[in-house]
């Protein structure tokens, strides 16, 4: 590891933006700098200046009692945090002394395309015992972001740190202290041994499902319809508790993650959701929060008392703590865990943290019914029975041959005051004619409609304000205040039962997918139609575009990462005036490693081949 400015670190004043976490008065990154027992430090450091070294390297880590395998950056997991300045320029120099390629991909940065950091797409990738050069010109931007792999599946092992860019003008947010929480997981299952179990059984990691007890409350009538349709209602996460211990910046619930403060004090947090899998809904029981910030932009103050986070997002918020401590609760979006961090007045100071919540279940909207009945399963018909007396069995979530999809028929019986007769989950007549109907879609929404005011999985309805991406209203006014020239459909499609993901019905493959093209500057309006049962973060590399919210033109937030709800869709406006190819994904890393991943291409960079193109090396 680089040698550490302790003197620097315990000498931090209130207001520095340098204090990242805090489990005594020393702060955690400072306590535990070397590695012991052979174990990957937890927490992490910090990283500046004109020149930066980052070391990648494999090794043994352990969390609460639990080992796993891990790879770190720089000694530890999470990776350092890399701090940046709006305005200047810097070289990162990644060494690999992994015995696989490597890679760093600066999620949200503006970066010129061959210093993305995606392999095949951007640069080759870092080999084995070579260092790699990020010769970055001056930042664009300043906030909340965060790097990682993009080789393999090295992400789910550690391989992940935040960046904060400070900005060069005053900053329009103002508080007396600053920090990073960054929310991830830790599981002592190689990645690809998940990976190799979703493939067998997509509900493998779902004990939310209770075949025992059965407790969760649907009707016997909404359980037959479940089983027919081969489907769980609580299918909400692909890997869950059961094997995830969830991390507030690398540290266990049980490990004492603090924040310090002072009675009276503004803290600023910056949320990470540096996650493989997990969405997270976060709240901190009895004080409200200012959302401030989304995807590193700021944003006009939003005070909630909860808000969810999708894999590879940020928020940053304000918040004005009482008494001596205060619990934040970052729930995964199942309940099956949480990651607990302390706002504490005192080291060791402790709140009471609340108890997980009922796992919430699927409902109409999220089968794209939108319309047709909002309230969960046994919400419709008076609670009971919501879809009794319809054949779901003919939906064929086993037989996903095009040729012998059949509709669904269902009794005379309506729901939800609607006659369903003749409904048809798998009409594959409403899909674009470039979606490819074959074994990876087993499902079509049928009123796919715009679900940005809905809050996430299990959050509608709450007593308390929850955020929703139309309460996000652009702090400063955007530059590029043109109409789209165009507008273009993307379908976000899958088979959960053979954990099967794409776009347009299409797995991606390097040797034979075209490109998503876009002239240099064009401006496009982007739809995406959520087919499937599960939300999805989808990230574009390289740009921010702007969220068709119903905020005004020219202060539509923008954002790098969008959640599309469960059959719902979304839509953004872009300029593609980045050149260059860039990755375009599902940042559920194993959706992504299905298939749910793009490349998309914006005019007037240099045709250069894949395998050429990249920094400096040596």
């Amino acid at each position: 590891m680089p040698a550490l400015d302790r003197r620097r670190f315990l000498h931090a004043s209130a207001t520095s933006l340098a204090t990242i976490g805090v489990m005594s008065s020393v702060p955690a990154w400072a306590r535990g700098a070397s590695l012991t027992g052979g174990l990957m430090q937890q927490g992490f450091d910090e990283v500046s200046g004109a020149t930066i070294d980052l070391t990648i390297g494999a090794g043994p880590r352990s969390v609460q009692g639990r080992r796993g395998p891990g790879i770190a950056v720089n000694g530890s997991v999470p990776g350092p945090l890399v701090r940046l300045t709006e305005g200047s320029p810097v070289r990162i120099n990644v060494t690999n002394t992994l015995d696989a390629d490597s890679s760093i991909h600066w999620h949200g940065l503006l970066v010129p395309f061959q210093f993305d950091g995606v392999p095949g797409v951007s640069f080759p990738g870092i080999k084995p015992g070579q260092t790699f050069t990020y010769a970055l010109p001056p930042i664009r931007q300043a906030g909340t972001y965060w790097w990682h792999s993009h080789s393999d599946l090295q992400e789910q092992a550690g391989h992940y740190g935040p960046i904060v860019i400070d900005p060069a003008a005053p900053d329009p947010v103002q508080a007396d202290r600053d920090y990073v929480l960054l929310l991830s997981e830790f599981t002592s299952l190689m990645p690809h041994a998940i990976m190799d179990k979703l493939k067998k059984g997509e509900g493998y990691f779902n004990y939310q499902k209770t075949t025992w007890t059965d407790d969760y409350p649907l009707s016997g009538a909404d359980r037959r319809m479940w089983a027919k349709m081969r489907m769980m209602p609580t299918d909400i996460l692909d890997v869950t508790g059961s094997t995830y211990t969830y991390l507030a910046n690398g540290f266990g619930p049980k490990e004492g993650m603090e924040f310090l403060f002072n009675p009276g004090e503004r803290i600023r947090i910056r949320v990470i959701n540096g996650s493989s899998m997990s969405f997270f809904n976060v709240r901190i029981p009895g004080a409200t929060m200012h959302i401030v910030a989304a995807d590193g932009q700021n944003v006009r103050p939003v005070p909630v008392e909860e808000f969810q986070i999708g894999t590879a997002e940020t928020y940053d918020f304000i918040v004005e703590p009482t008494g001596e401590a205060m619990t934040i609760v970052a729930e995964s979006m199942d309940r099956s865990g949480m990651a607990v961090a302390t706002l504490a007045s005192r080291p060791g100071a402790r709140a009471p943290v609340p108890a997980l919540r009922d796992p919430p279940l699927l409902t109409m909207a999220d089968m794209g019914m939108s319309g047709m009945g909002h309230g969960g399963m046994a919400g419709m018909q008076g609670g009971g029975g919501a879809m009794a007396g319809m054949d779901h069995s003919a939906m064929g979530h086993g037989n996903t041959d095009s040729a012998t999809i059949p509709a669904m028929t269902t009794a005379s019986e309506p729901m939800g005051g609607m006659d369903m007769g003749g409904m048809n989950m798998r009409d594959t007549s409403m899909l674009p004619p470039d979606v490819k109907v074959g074994p990876g879609l087993d499902m079509v929404a049928m009123n796919p409609v715009d679900r940005m005011g809905d809050p996430g999985i299990g959050l509608a309805g709450l007593p308390h304000k929850v955020l929703t991406y139309k309460d996000l209203v652009a702090l400063e006014p955007n530059d590029d205040l043109r109409t789209p020239s165009r507008q273009m459909e993307i379908h976000l499609t899958g088979n959960m039962e053979r954990f099967m993901w794409s776009f347009d019905g299409k797995k991606f493959s390097a040797v034979s997918d075209d490109p998503i093209r876009f002239a240099n500057n064009e401006r496009v309006r982007v739809k995406l139609v959520n087919d499937t049962m599960m939300a999805h973060p989808i990230h574009l590399h390289g740009h921010f575009f702007e969220l068709v919210n119903g905020s005004p033109a020219d202060r539509q937030p923008q954002k790098h990462t969008v959640i599309v709800q469960p059959g719902g869709s979304a839509m953004f406006d872009l300029t593609a005036d980045e050149p260059g190819d860039w990755a375009f994904h599902c940042h559920l890393l194993y959706h992504m490693h299905a298939g749910m991943f793009q490349i998309v291409t914006v005019a007037g960079a240099p045709d250069t081949p894949h395998d050429e193109r990249g920094g400096e090396s040596e």
